[in-house]
């Protein structure tokens, strides 16, 4: 019972939120130009990666700077 209504809502969702102008239209960035892609996506999972270890080497200094 329980598990038919939440297949009915997800097959209605999924239908409302078809788009018609086709794949990747519905997407918030351009994947036209591949290259402008590849460099965005390199700068939102290298601000990713990169962020804790500069978090990690902020508190280091800090933590020197108090024993000096």
């Amino acid at each position: 019972m329980l598990g038919q209504s939440i297949w009915r809502f997800t097959a209605s969702v999924v239908c409302r939120s078809h788009s018609e102008e086709g794949p990747g239209e519905n997407l918030p960035l351009s994947v036209e130009n591949k290259w402008w892609l590849l460099n965005m996506m390199t700068v939102y999972f290298g601000s990713g990666f990169t962020a804790p270890l500069f978090i990690v080497r902020h508190r280091l200094l800090e933590k020197l700077e108090c024993f000096k």
